[in-house]
């Protein structure tokens, strides 16, 4: 029996895929050069490093939008992640791009996230801010693209990084912000995540009572549709046809408009509504206490994560608490801060 070697995935992707594709055997590289694998190509082993990497499974216990939840079906970082990861081979797909380097990009793309979400992120901030004068080396602003990438760079297995290729690099730190990633694939992710957030952020809003559907804006329902599956169908399908010529990633003006009415709606009505944020309060107060404390006490960071250089230790910090899920920084919190019963 003939087996799939990576030799014909590769022969495979040039016979399939357009021309403005990312070839994985011309991809610019790793920064360690390693053997090739024999059955799966450069991307496809990107991807494969990543699922297994600890930064990932650490996403199930991370925030995405509603803090500590109580039901089964809300999103967390890592569903989120998978559903960016869906609507982006999609689009991929049908583009004749490559879905390999797609998927590894879609699911590194959130491994920088702190916990609790992105209250989590601005109490980082503010913290960072706080230290930045007296250690210059500060990693200030914080932006969990950044953090994405030292992850997969510096952090995961054990202090030697995953070792990615430029490419995946490029499309993790680019999934946001003004600059835009080197390859079509990275641009898809870009908008994927956009998509996947918007929807699935209204459908847990509703799920929460916080929003009623009803009450979404009536011009950008009346162009996306009414309901979940519709708004994200027309979006993926409106992306693929106004970037059918490979030229660009993009949408076309009409769609795009209303995706984003519907983010700002988002933004006034969901993120920064009382009943949906009452605990982020708490939740920014204990990341805050938690960097404080390990600011002021090094020594108990954990072993392998205590700089040699006392000027790195904002970074060290940073990257411990960025690291930990909601639950961990809770129970930790706990811990350091709240008094526990005498034993009789």
């Amino acid at each position: 029996m003939d087996v799939m070697t990576r030799e014909a995935y590769e022969a495979e992707e040039r016979r399939r895929l357009a021309p403005q594709a990312s070839f994985s055997d011309a991809t610019r590289g790793r920064a360690k050069v390693v053997a090739l694998d024999p059955f799966r190509t450069e991307f496809q082993r990107d991807r494969d490093r990543i699922i297994h990497c600890k930064a990932f499974r650490r996403l199930s216990h991370k925030t995405q939008v509603f803090l500590s939840p109580e039901g089964d079906h809300y999103r967390t970082r890592l569903t989120h992640t998978l559903e960016v990861a869906q609507i982006a081979r999609s689009i991929a797909r049908a583009l004749r791009l490559n879905e390999d380097l797609t998927e590894a990009i879609a699911l590194g793309h959130d491994l920088g996230h702190t916990p609790f979400g992105h209250v989590g992120e601005s109490a980082l901030d503010k913290c960072l801010a706080e230290v930045a004068e007296e250690y210059p080396d500060t990693p200030y602003p914080y932006h969990h693209n950044e953090q994405s990438l030292r992850v997969v760079d510096v952090l995961e297995y054990d202090g030697k990084g995953l070792n990615l290729t430029s490419e995946v690099r490029d499309g993790i730190l680019h999934h946001t912000g003004d600059e835009r990633a080197a390859t079509l694939e990275g641009r898809i992710v870009a908008t994927a995540d956009r998509i996947a957030y918007i929807n699935h952020d209204i459908d847990d809003a509703v799920r929460g009572g916080v929003l009623d559907e009803s009450l979404l804006p009536a011009r950008p329902v009346g162009i996306l549709g009414a309901h979940h599956a519709a708004r994200i169908s027309t979006m993926v399908e409106d992306m693929i046809a106004a970037s059918s010529d490979l030229g660009d990633i993009r949408m076309s003006p009409c769609v795009h408009e209303a995706m984003m009415d519907l983010r700002q709606f988002l933004f006034d009505n969901v993120y920064f509504n009382p009943e949906a944020k009452g605990e982020e309060p708490k939740a920014r107060g204990l990341i805050e206490s938690l960097f404080r404390y390990c600011m002021a006490h090094p020594d108990e960071l954990p072993e392998d994560m205590r700089p040699d250089d006392p000027s790195q230790l904002p970074r060290a910090v940073t990257d411990y608490v960025a690291g930990m899920t909601d639950r961990f920084a809770i129970r930790l919190y706990e811990k350091l801060f709240m008094p526990k019963s005498w034993m009789v």
